[in-house]
């Protein structure tokens, strides 16, 4: 009986949910301008500190609720706080900003150039520092907010609304504190590194003089004139750094010698500072020092008042490139003990280390990447961090006990887990998707036992028609599992023949098909397949979170194992009754564009169209520190670089090509696609081509719209 019900409801109800996704996405909504189609979330979730309670915001203010109680209060509310703003002579806020907690009842923000705090308990708002208009690379120090800040190629500290030159630099090729140190590799993400009490204030410094000028056009005044941007090219001049730190007591600054008289590395002398750190006292400093050839790394410990280099405390060592990506982790606040992220097994893992330079112990072992540290217990015992331990598409908490050895996995639901813990480590906040859960966020306990639902999944694309999405693998050449996504067309027919749309990346650094909502597949892709098309990825060897053989597969031949890997997925697409093997084409940007030019002249006639944004077309013309890292430099690699230049293969070239470039990108500069259409010129070979004026290495805002209706009139065009 109760079957005959089940049966007779789901005959009712399917009628009514199918009728409901009548809405087809629209571009401008597969291009973001929709907010209201992105998964609900709880803003700014965080613990507050110390305590057993968490907070988020909501148009009305902040929120808090608590690990014993169901019910959520309103902690801070925006209205009383724009009062106070303006009875003190301040701009009122449209939206409760972005806070960070000095202490539980205390919290700052900013507001245009001015640092707030809010003193709750007090029902205090009031501006504590300010800066200059028009400064960059803000740096504030969480308790004495003090803020450092760049102003051309200067750096300056700001204490309570007074200025402190630290240079005054009159040469531009000299940068101080500027956040494109390195040219952001090596996870360098600032310039700037405050001590832990805010007494001293360590930071690049960028000597540029000798790297070669690239010349840029700035077409927004009435003659044109030349924007240059100092671009060290692979195997050219590069730029050199120091790290000075400054006093603020003292008013000066020391550098430390990081030179390498101090400490030579085999091969190449020690060219890049990364990954700096202070130790929880102030007295020293750390720094992952590696050689140019980007194969030996070794981390260093200097005296953070003298400047004097104390000793090496371990080296690494790969023969293609050592990459360190984050700086020690003091476990506990122990300034005698860290964690350190290494692939030197094959996989990312934790180690832990005392601060003389021994190991202690490998945290955790196995197949499998550590994706991000989080955090230890306040008794440094127990390391929390995200893995993918049980599927490489997915990532979870786990927790590790230095003491016995032993990993717990935290998080209970399969999905990408995003996750903070309370200080005392008893609870947990955990937001998560999967291709089957748009968002949902719990509050679990120590555990991972969930014990409450603080956000209920709602699909937030419930009204529109959309393909189905799948995740699955193929094999490569050597039998190595590749994951692989498809979207099908919404109203799929198996009797019918589809065009497909291969979208690809497939450089390091990256990882497209994810278990996340839509299979990390986006609007856009979705559109795609709403419109018709068959929409494919596949994440090929080289791509990130598969372990050190996957992705360093590629060294030295960029473009060879990546396009086989591809071609692995072109040609199970072929296989399948409902593709129209005379119909498929290509679009991939950056790393993607040169997929997309690879993929369509090395196996000519494949493809019938491809669409390509900012492509490398010659990696000699790329930058010193990724080029050389995947490809070592022109000269130590020519059949590597000449294998790898598309230009070469121009004369393969069959169908249509779209190929697109920002007429301001300063990452892969112009000279990549004007090469490659005076090849083509040459070669007899008909290219089309468009530039974005005024964007860089990509194309935001309404402008976007501009660019996907562009790719997609072309496809619709030709394919």
């Amino acid at each position: 009986m109760s079957r005959i019900l089940t049966s007779l409801l789901l005959s009712l109800l399917l009628p009514v949910f199918v009728l409901s996704q009548t809405k087809q996405l629209t571009i401008e909504e597969a291009t973001y301008m929709n907010p209201k189609l992105n998964p609900a979330s709880l803003g700014q979730l965080q613990w507050r500190p110390g305590m057993r309670e968490f907070v988020y915001a909501v148009k009305s203010g902040l929120v808090r609720g608590t690990t014993t109680d169901i019910r959520i209060d309103t902690l801070v509310r925006l209205n009383d706080m724009n009062l106070i703003l303006k009875m003190n002579g301040e701009d009122t806020l449209k939206r409760f900003p972005a806070i960070t907690f000095k202490t539980a009842d205390d919290f700052w923000f900013t507001s245009g150039n001015k640092l707030f705090l809010c003193e709750m308990m007090k029902n205090k708002v009031g501006v504590v520092n300010s800066w200059p208009d028009k400064s960059e690379n803000t740096d504030i120090h969480k308790t004495t907010f003090l803020v450092a800040y760049t102003r051309d190629n200067n750096l300056y500290v700001s204490k309570e609304g007074k200025e402190i030159a630290i240079s005054a630099e009159n040469n531009t090729g000299i940068l101080y504190g500027s956040n494109r140190v390195h040219r952001n590799e090596f996870g360098i993400e600032k310039g700037t590194f405050w001590s832990p009490d805010g007494t001293a204030l360590a930071f690049y410094r960028m000597d540029e003089t000798n790297v070669a000028e690239y010349p840029l056009v700035d077409i927004t005044t009435r003659i044109a004139k030349v924007a240059p941007t100092r671009y060290p090219m692979a195997g050219q001049a590069s730029h050199k750094v120091t790290v000075g730190v400054y006093s603020i007591a003292a008013g000066k600054t020391i550098y430390l010698r990081t030179d390498s008289s101090t400490v030579k590395a085999p091969g190449s002398d020690i060219e890049y500072l990364t990954n700096i750190t202070w130790s929880p006292d102030g007295k020293v400093i750390f720094i992952a020092c590696l050689n140019r050839d980007q194969n030996f790394m070794q981390l260093n410990k200097y005296d953070a008042v003298t400047g004097r280099y104390i000793k090496t405390l371990f080296t690494e060592q790969n023969p293609a490139y050592v990459e360190p990506l984050h700086g020690p982790e003091f476990a506990g606040g122990d300034g005698g003990k860290f964690i350190w992220q290494s692939r030197r097994d094959g996989y990312n893992h934790l180690y832990l280390y005392t601060t003389s330079g021994e190991l202690i112990s490998q945290v955790t072992r196995g197949p499998w990447e550590v994706t991000q540290y989080l955090k230890t217990d306040p008794e440094g015992r127990r390391v929390y961090f995200n893995c993918n331990k049980d599927n490489p598409i997915d990532n979870y908490l786990y927790v590790a006990d230095m003491t016995k050895g032993k990993i717990t996995r935290l998080t209970p639901g399969a999905g990408t887990h995003n996750t903070k813990v309370s200080d005392d480590g008893k609870f947990i906040l955990d937001s998560y998707s999967s291709t089957s859960i748009a968002r949902q966020v719990e509050l679990l306990d120590e555990n991972g036992k969930s014990l409450r639902v603080l956000l209920a999944n709602e699909n937030p694309l419930k009204d529109y028609k959309l393909g189905t999405t799948t995740i699955f693998t193929l094999k490569s050449e050597d039998n190595t599992n590749l994951y692989c996504r498809m979207i099908k067309p919404a109203d799929f027919s198996p009797d019918k023949k589809y065009p497909v749309i291969i979208y690809v990346y497939g450089g390091p650094h990256s990882q497209l098909v994810t278990n996340t909502w839509l299979g990390g597949g986006g609007l856009f892709l979705n559109y795609l397949a709403g419109i018709g098309y068959v929409v494919f990825t596949l994440d090929n060897r080289g791509t990130s979170y598969r372990g050190a053989a996957f992705e360093q597969a590629i060294f030295r031949n960029l473009g060879t194992k990546e396009v086989s890997d591809q071609m692995a997925g072109v040609k199970y697409l072929k296989s399948l009754p409902f593709v129209d093997s005379t119909r498929i084409g290509i679009n991939g940007w950056s790393y993607g564009g040169f997929m997309t030019i690879s993929m369509f002249l090395k196996s000519p006639g494949t493809f019938k169209v491809a669409v390509c944004g900012g492509p490398v077309t010659d990696w000699k013309y790329y930058e010193v520190m990724y080029g050389e890292r995947y490809m070592d430099t022109p000269e130590s690699n020519p059949e590597g670089y000449k294998n790898a230049c598309l230009l070469n293969y121009v004369k393969n070239l069959k169908g249509k090509l779209l190929i697109i470039h920002d007429d301001q990108d300063n990452t892969v500069v112009p000279q990549n696609s004007l090469t490659f259409l005076k090849k083509c010129v040459d070669e007899g070979k008909p290219v089309d081509f468009f530039f974005y004026p005024g964007h860089e290495h990509n194309v935001r805002g309404k402008d976007r719209v501009h660019l996907n209706q562009k790719m997609v009139q072309y496809f619709q065009d030709y394919l």
